[in-house]
């Protein structure tokens, strides 16, 4: 079965099977390309993460992502699962990065995304704020 249909069908693999815009989305993450990651949004899209404010519209989405490694000079949101059915795109992610301190921590979370035009129209991000915090 292609990807296309997989994806149609609702399929889990890798990465390595998820659409274009996603594998964009995590190589910009990982290696904090804002400018690849801006690209990625559409204009009117919507992101919700756990411990912040709903943010609307690319400019919104980007003041978020430049600040949120502030205290994780070090990581890697590492997908380990996606599942994809139609536009809906689910990753399961190992987050993994050292703070400032040199304290490394490890964590799972799980990121839907929700595609149109090739674009991320919309992207929920979920994990354990309240264990993180602790940790930090």
């Amino acid at each position: 079965m292609d990807q296309q249909a997989a994806t149609a069908a609702g399929a889990a693999g890798t990465i390595d099977d998820a659409p274009e815009t996603i594998r964009s989305f995590f190589a910009a993450l990982n290696g904090e390309d804002w400018t690849r990651m801006a690209s990625l949004w559409a204009d009117d899209a919507e992101l919700r993460a756990v411990g912040a404010r709903p943010r609307r519209g690319r400019d919104d989405i980007m003041t978020y992502y430049h600040g949120l490694f502030g205290p994780w000079p070090q990581h890697e949101d590492r997908p380990t699962r996606v599942i994809a059915a139609g536009g809906v795109v689910v990753v399961e992610v190992r987050f993994a990065g050292v703070t400032p301190g040199g304290k490394r921590l490890e964590f799972d979370a799980v990121d839907v995304f929700d595609l149109a035009g090739g674009e991320i129209a919309r992207m929920s991000s979920w994990y354990d704020l309240t264990w993180v915090r602790g940790q930090l």
